[in-house]
């Protein structure tokens, strides 16, 4: 098995969470300064913006960092106007909370995965990574064809050999405990919700590649485990989520830093995909009433009254992802947070 730092370019095997709609230039740049793995995030990115996003992490660190990209943007199934009319006006309430109107369906809800592709092709990143599903043959040769390392993500032992034989040059295994998205994509997310104890070294068994441990790892202990269960590196989304360096607000900092084990939830709520957060206003108000439109409707539309929840720092309206390590996540600077995870590391 080739060893993870040599095949990502890095000094630590460390690697920065590719938090959707949360990431920024400094945290990922810290992170890749460090000797570690910054990610990017790339969700609902047209292909001009991710340009200029890797033009501008590009002046500030040369050193190797990841893009991710989601999968299965055309999977949605289809909503009709009524169905969009219905979701709408189960909402209305917080978009009249902040005095907006109820938005109108839009012609397109993300930018198509090609585009955004291609866009990361042009971008040569020393990482491309995905989640929810395992990239096409014609994607990842053209990923290796311009020397850019491909990672997938899995929450089950036969998503890790799916990816494998897919020709991916590693794998994170994501275990039930980590904040944010439940990748699952060969069974429901509720059927593929494995510990990371037990998830970590039954892919490590099953596969030839790295594996990389993330979910419920935020110190130097957690680190150390994720090795002793056979992983070659690890995944950090929470600890580093909280930091200053990223672009999280000071609503979602505080919950994570008030956040108990037992704090956090599952949900389809906000996106319409199960995710892991902090549980607010918004999340039990939409699950009381009982109306949740598909992914990625449902996203769209929260989005809607989440960004200005975030410009009025309203933090019962947004989303509050977190894992369940969260009170373990003490340190509000991404270097102290990574000096606490690199303590862990085999000697």
């Amino acid at each position: 098995m080739r060893d993870l730092g040599e095949l990502l370019g890095i000094e630590r095997p460390i690697v920065l969470g590719p938090f959707g709609g949360l990431s920024s230039i400094e945290l990922t740049a810290a992170v890749s300064e460090r000797g570690g793995l910054g990610s990017y995030g790339l969700y609902g990115y047209d292909p001009e913006r991710i340009r200029q996003m890797a033009s501008a992490l590009r002046a500030v660190t040369d050193r190797p960092f990841a893009l991710n990209l989601w999968l299965a943007h055309d999977e949605v199934e289809q909503v009709s106007s009524a169905d969009f009319d219905r979701s709408a006006q189960a909402l209305r309430p917080f978009f009249d909370e902040l005095g907006l109107e109820v938005p109108e369906r839009p012609d397109r809800y993300l930018p198509s995965f090609e585009a955004q592709f291609d866009a990361v092709l042009e971008a040569r990143p020393a990482v491309v990574s995905f989640v929810f599903g395992v990239p096409s043959r014609a994607v990842v040769d053209a990923a290796h064809e311009r020397g850019i390392v491909v990672v997938g993500t899995a929450t089950s032992v036969d998503e890790a050999v799916a990816l494998e034989r897919g020709g991916v040059d590693a794998v994170v295994a994501t275990g039930a405990e980590a904040g944010g998205h439940r990748v699952s994509f060969l069974r429901p997310a509720e059927e593929s919700l494995v510990g990371t104890v037990a998830l970590v070294p039954q892919v490590a068994d099953a596969v030839t590649l790295p594996v990389i441990a993330a979910g419920g790892i935020a110190d130097r202990r957690g680190v150390a485990a994720a090795f002793a269960l056979g992983a070659s590196g690890v995944q950090v989304g929470t600890a580093f989520l909280r930091t200053e360096q990223s672009a999280t607000t000071d609503a979602h900092r505080r919950a994570i830093t008030q956040a108990p084990a037992h704090g956090t939830v599952l949900t389809r709520a906000m996106s319409g995909r199960l995710a892991r957060g902090i549980p607010n206003r918004a999340v039990r108000t939409i699950e009381g009433g009982g109306v949740v439109a598909p992914f990625p409707v449902q996203n769209w539309l929260t989005g809607r009254f989440r960004a200005e929840a975030v410009r009025r720092g309203v933090g019962e309206l947004q989303s509050l992802w977190a894992g369940q390590a969260a009170a373990l996540s003490r340190e509000s600077d991404a270097d102290a947070v990574f000096d606490e995870l690199a303590a862990g590391l085999p000697a």
